[in-house]
């Protein structure tokens, strides 16, 4: 399981350097348990690009074996010692992750640990760092490139514009837009290219709530930038010439420790692997 471990951190982190540092090995410690794999196997599962290394076929096809055994491991081990464990874990997300990410995590964490308690924060993302930084959260689950102490990124994701499903009356000068209030990062981005490409816009609603955004767009009030992470049914994304490309953005887990318990740490790799798994079920 170490050596599958090694692995998988390796390509999550982008680099097998920082594997052999966050897994407290040498880097020819991780280069001969990676070799050790392979020989196992009969098979190539990395190769070299550049100064890295990527996955072979072979690699890619055994990294989906890998992430179950990890977390069927993990669980078997969790389960165990989870019935030993008590106290509370403070967790805080963007809205995007009320429903996609949340109850994955909660159901899992809850059945190994059940004399753990967990609260919730649900807010954007100034008080999630802001909670994160004052040691009100363990963890935050945050938009942007802002740093805290301690922090992973996770993944980067391509942003987009989103309206309704039939936009023919919203793609037409000056943009109509629905955003959330001020400040908002997506707000921020979307603005700035839209300057940038001289085409107009006006604000024609604005919400402090997530829900409230995609109701309206639902509605067709406007046209809104955001990740395809939490899209709900009556919104859809649009690939339109008069709308200028978005950049992509980063998401990131903050955690208020730099050793994080136990409790935090299992929560942590839970938090990761839901994000991927809903990645990897979007195709994002």
């Amino acid at each position: 399981m170490d050596v599958i471990r090694t692995l998988v951190y390796g390509v999550d982190l982008g680099s097998f350097s920082q594997a052999a540092i966050k897994l407290s090995r040498s880097p020819s410690a991780v280069s001969t348990q990676l070799k050790k794999l392979e020989a196992q196997l009969g098979t190539e599962l990395l190769r070299k690009s550049g100064r890295g290394l990527v996955l072979t076929d072979a690699g890619e096809a055994f990294l989906v074996y890998a992430r179950r055994l990890l977390e069927l491991n993990d669980d078997a081990v969790a389960a165990v010692r989870g019935n030993e464990m008590a106290g509370t874990v403070r967790l805080g997300v963007q809205e995007d992750f009320g429903e996609s990410l949340l109850p994955q995590v909660l159901g899992a964490f809850a059945r190994t640990h059940p004399r753990i308690s967990i609260q919730v924060r649900i807010t954007r993302n100034a008080d999630l760092l802001a909670g994160v930084n004052n040691g009100d959260l363990d963890l935050a689950l945050a938009w942007g490139e802002t740093r805290t102490a301690y922090v992973d990124s996770l993944a980067t994701l391509p942003i987009r514009w989103f309206g309704p499903p039939d936009p023919s009356h919203v793609l037409h000068p000056p943009l109509p837009l629905a955003v959330f209030e001020s400040p908002c990062l997506f707000r921020t981005l979307a603005m700035a290219r839209l300057d940038s490409a001289g085409i107009p816009w006006r604000v024609t609603f604005t919400s402090p709530s997530l829900a409230g955004l995609w109701a309206a767009l639902a509605a067709g009030l406007g046209v809104t930038p955001r990740t395809a992470l939490s899209v709900p049914k009556g919104v859809r994304p649009l690939d339109h010439p008069d709308l200028p490309d978005l950049p992509s953005i980063t998401l990131s887990l903050h955690r208020s420790e730099a050793t994080a318990s136990p409790v935090v740490e299992r929560l942590s790799d839970l938090v990761k692997h839901t994000v991927l798994d809903v990645m990897e079920q979007r195709s994002i």
